[in-house]
């Protein structure tokens, strides 16, 4: 299993609306991935830096898919409105991470 972790660096003077964005956006992830082999996600929300400063991450967005090329098939076909949607939530440029995902449980 991958999953496609979507971070949004934080910086002074960026804006990043979480509500929206597990109300609104994730839910178009949804849609638009969904019928392409999205298994699931998961959001985290910046709270603060673990020295108590500004949080590295406003937000970080993952999607869990089989493989990387489930996820490319995906983004390919249902991502362009995922994209246009962005300016609704955020003025931070997204970056993108696949990783192969494995969870350890004790």
């Amino acid at each position: 299993m991958i999953r496609a972790a979507v971070l949004y660096p934080n910086s002074e003077g960026s804006r990043f609306d979480l509500e929206y964005y597990k109300r609104v956006h994730m839910p178009l992830v949804w849609k638009h991935l969904g019928p392409y082999g999205l298994l699931g996600c998961e959001v985290d929300g910046g709270i603060e830096s673990a020295d108590g400063g500004l949080q590295p991450f406003a937000a970080i967005g993952y999607m869990f898919f089989e493989t990387a090329e489930a996820f490319d098939v995906a983004f390919d076909n249902g991502g362009d409105p995922l994209i246009a949607d962005i300016p609704n939530y955020t003025n931070i440029e997204p970056v993108i991470q696949i990783s192969q995902y494995d969870r350890i449980d004790r």
